[in-house]
């Protein structure tokens, strides 16, 4: 095998359903016979006749019992919260605005069709949280996080598809035996202004290190998995007991991304929630029959919910060349299809659909420990709602045939271009382009580099740490005295404060050195701060450099790329793309 081939309400807002009760003075929801609408579920408890055994892989505590969740098959340990006695009261004061109820976004994708779906549930069944809290399963990051994500920060979300078959219908699918394999991984990155995303997708046959691994195993105890080398990338979820935290630091070690959350999902992820929008529009440019995956498509545009969107998803001979790297393209394909379902009218009008989802995506993850409450995924969801679907790039980490394979069925890094995919992620940069405003700023940024450049032996500069490592700053003063003739440098020791950039400190008339420095240190435009001189040892202006934490050593380059290299794979959630 080549590797390279592996009931809607019409026109009713969801606050025009808040209803004030005179006899309690507060408004509730009710969802009138208007509009078929599903009913809203109290929290699950167990009846007396059907008690049933605890869920796989994790212990009740005494005297208490759960009813098994089909299909809900999740890497232990986990907990879930437990359900209140009442539900909470309705809300205070006066119905909330239209507006606000609309512009509540949802977006929904999956980790080999992992889904996110919270915001609209969060909104229209506020009545309930406690019973969607109950729904969630949480499992512990082991420290492997940044600690969860940050408003005011870029986002690394880290989705995982798993392989396990456990669930109604799911135990003919491929390996039943299966422990639960990172079967799709997704880093999703969200800039940090929200203008645009990266859902950067791993190939599980990509060969890599894994790491030692401290897990939370289930009695609270740690113990630690001894990592691996050279294996599949797949293997860094439920081999030898790995948690979801392994993945995460293996994909930290792969690409220098630390995620700052995560979540898992099985195969019934992709059944729920697709019949939950009441299915997804897909395109196929020809006819598609995979016995494997049970998938038969005749060329054109289908709908697709339930089983038929697991088969879609799952299919890899039908496509391409006939491997995981064709499969990849057609989940990012059908992600695409499931978020412009998400961000359009049919679904955030629709009270019912929007509880639907709310129950769906609740049942159908497993989180990590940072985002353990509807409050938590709530917020993550508001700052990922803001995000316009044109300007979320689908893309692979580029890769290449295993060279020591004569049968080819595995892929190693490509290393001319994987890097500059990572750097580009890690320093925050777009694949799309977005805004005329940011492209004229970039470019005002950019003209500080052009222009005359004065001779390196004319250059004056003091060297400054500002938080990068210890003995940094000396050692780019001996780089810059002895290999590159700037011989006017001085080690003005430690900055006053620490910087997360490096930065260039020049007066207007030292323009053409600073040109000169950034061209001999490869700094970005960005890092050039026109500003003013300060006085050297020798009582003459020279400019100030001061080393940030993103210093990796001298000679080494600062400058991000600023677009995706030749040759790497990329698509856009707003564009219907047809599988071939």
């Amino acid at each position: 095998m080549d590797a390279q081939g592996r009931g809607r309400a019409d026109d009713v807002d969801p606050a025009d359903q808040w209803v004030l009760n005179p006899g309690t003075g507060e408004y509730e929801l009710r969802l009138g016979p208007s509009a078929p609408q599903s009913g809203v579920p109290a929290p699950r408890r167990p009846r007396p006749s059907e008690a049933a055994p605890p869920a796989r892989g994790r212990t009740d505590a005494p005297g208490r019992s759960r009813p098994e969740t089909p299909g809900r098959a999740v890497p232990p340990p986990r907990r879930r919260r437990g359900a209140p006695e009442e539900p909470l009261p309705g809300r205070r004061g006066r119905r909330p605005a239209k507006k606000a109820s609309k512009s509540k976004k949802v977006l929904l994708w999956t980790g080999g069709t992992m889904a996110f779906v919270l915001v609209a549930g969060a909104g229209a069944a506020y009545f309930y949280i406690e019973h969607l809290n109950d729904n969630i399963a949480s499992v512990s990051d082991d420290g492997a996080s940044t600690g969860g994500f940050q408003k005011d920060k870029a986002i690394n979300i880290l989705l995982i598809g798993t392989d396990k078959r456990t669930g109604k219908g799911n135990g003919s699918y491929g390996d039943a035996g299966s422990v639960g394999h990172a079967d799709t991984t997704i880093l999703l990155h969200v800039s940090k202004d929200r203008s645009n995303a990266t859902a950067l997708s791993i190939p599980r046959d990509l060969i890599t290190d894994v790491p030692d691994c401290p897990t939370t195993q289930e009695d609270g105890t740690q113990k630690v998995i001894p990592g691996t080398q050279q294996v599949r990338f797949n293997t860094s979820l439920g081999q030898d007991g790995r948690t979801p935290s392994c993945t995460m630091r293996t994909v930290t070690e792969l690409t220098g991304v630390k995620p700052d959350n995560f979540m898992v999902a099985d195969f019934n992820a992709v059944k729920t929630l697709t019949s939950a929008v009441g299915g997804v529009e897909v395109c196929v440019g020809k006819d598609l029959d995979d016995p494997d995956s049970h998938l038969k498509l005749s060329k054109g545009t289908h709908t697709i919910e339930g089983e038929q969107a697991l088969a879609f998803v799952r299919t890899r001979h039908a496509v391409g060349f006939g491997g995981d790297l064709s499969r990849i393209g057609l989940q990012q394909q059908f992600l695409s299809a499931l978020m412009r379902k998400l961000k359009s009218n049919d679904t955030l009008t629709s009270p019912s659909k929007m509880l639907d989802l709310a129950e769906a995506g609740t049942k159908a993850l497993t989180v990590d420990s940072q985002l353990d409450s509807i409050g938590k995924l709530k917020d993550l969801g508001l700052e990922l709602g803001k995000l316009n679907t044109k300007n979320l790039t689908f893309t692979t980490i580029p890769v290449i045939d295993n060279p020591t394979e004569k049968v080819k069925a595995t892929v190693v890094l490509n290393e001319s271009t994987a890097p500059q995919v990572f750097d580009m992620i890690k320093n925050d940069v777009s694949f799309t382009a977005v805004k005329e405003q940011k492209k004229k700023e970039a470019a005002a940024v950019a003209a500080r580099l052009k222009g005359t450049k004065a001779p390196a032996s004319e250059v004056r500069v003091r060297i400054l740490n500002g938080g990068a490592v210890a003995g940094s700053a000396q050692e780019t003063l001996s780089w810059l005295q002895n290999e590159e003739g700037v011989t006017k440098s001085e080690n003005a020791g430690n900055a006053p404060a620490s910087l997360a950039k490096t930065t260039l400190e020049y007066a207007p008339d030292q323009a053409d050195q600073a040109r000169r420095l950034a061209d001999l240190m490869g700094l970005p435009g960005s890092a050039m701060k026109p500003g003013e001189s300060v006085t050297n040892d020798q009582g003459l202006p020279a400019m100030t450099l001061t080393l940030g934490k993103d210093f990796e050593g001298a000679g080494v380059s600062l400058t991000a790329p600023s677009k995706a290299p030749e040759g790497v794979e990329k698509s856009t959630a707003d564009k219907v793309e047809c599988a071939k």
